[in-house]
């Protein structure tokens, strides 16, 4: 029952599949609950915990968060993982059992990236999901504007903070800054 109060408060973290023409890769993102922005993601042909460590190894190259959530999954359970995020002093935060939806903007990302990019493209091969993703994860981070954020995109939000809505936006025009790969999220 925590409100997530500005960038990198809360992070959430989950683990979905994306499907091929022949088989099945595994997707992983770290999402900044206060702005949507994916913060850093990977993509694996196993469901092995070192794309998980990968992904959240980059997350940490850019920033901490005060809280991680996830769901009780072995990855998330496993030390290796847990000690990454101790030792930037995050709190460990986890879904009850079977509850999807303490995780839910997360669980809301995937079915964004699942019914704007994966269900329209056929994948034949890893590299064709990757390039995808990537494509779209830049669209979602830069782009793509939400409601919920009063038609921002989550970088206009994450890179701004709090500053952004109290100097003058209405929460109706979107602010314009470059955007450069230094600053937005580390992608595969």
């Amino acid at each position: 029952n925590v409100t997530a109060s500005y960038p990198d408060h809360i992070w959430g973290i989950d683990i979905t599949y994306i499907r091929l023409q022949q088989g099945w890769m595994y997707l992983v993102a770290i999402l900044d609950w206060y702005s949507r922005y994916v913060v850093s993601w990977a993509l694996d042909q196993t469901l092995e915990l070192p794309f998980v460590l990968d992904a959240v190894d980059r997350a940490l190259q850019l920033a901490r968060p005060e809280i991680i959530n996830s769901d009780q999954g072995s990855h998330f359970t496993s030390p290796h993982y847990l000690d990454r995020f101790l030792a930037v002093g995050a709190q460990i935060s986890m879904d009850g059992r079977g509850r999807a939806l303490d995780n839910i903007f997360t669980e809301r990302l995937w079915r964004s990236v699942k019914y704007e990019e994966v269900y329209l493209n056929d994948y034949a091969i890893p590299r064709q999901a990757r390039q995808g993703l990537t494509r779209y994860f830049d669209f979602y981070n830069n782009d793509r504007l939400h409601q919920a954020l009063g038609y921002l995109t989550p970088a206009d939000l994450y890179l701004a903070g709090e500053t952004m809505l109290t100097n003058g936006t209405n929460g109706n025009e979107r602010t314009e800054r470059p955007l450069t790969n230094d600053n937005l999220s580390i992608l595969c």
